[in-house]
């Protein structure tokens, strides 16, 4: 989008954590619901206290998650490395044209020359 690559360990941790707060968050809150907690009192019984502190840490990771995604995909728009153009090695036909595009996209019909799918070429 503003022709910049952003850093893929980084962008790749915080999908990991994504994953773990998502889960740490929402799963225990799934549990506790079977087990008989009551929905929408402002505070909960003493019997589910680990599944909200559980979820409580998950959470914070889920936030933690996101901050460190929007922060990769901001320093990535403005300082990372000017992207080429077909950064992912696509071979589909958008990926043919040069960026930005000429008013057509294509000036004659394009010609396909494998399967969109085949990867291996």
């Amino acid at each position: 989008m503003y022709g910049r690559m952003y850093n893929f360990k980084v962008a790749n941790w915080g999908a990991i954590l994504l994953f773990i707060g998502f889960n740490l968050l929402y799963f225990p809150q799934f549990i506790i619901g079977y087990q008989g907690m009551p929905r929408r009192y402002y505070d909960y019984l003493p019997q589910f206290q680990w599944g909200q502190i559980i979820s409580t840490i998950g959470g914070f990771v889920l936030f933690t998650a996101l901050i460190i995604m929007v922060t990769n995909l901001v320093r990535g728009a403005k300082k990372g490395e000017l992207a080429p153009a077909n950064p992912w090695k696509g071979s589909t036909l958008e990926w043919t044209i040069p960026s930005p595009p000429s008013l057509e996209n294509f000036d004659t019909d394009p010609v396909v020359k494998a399967n969109p799918y085949d990867y291996n070429s």
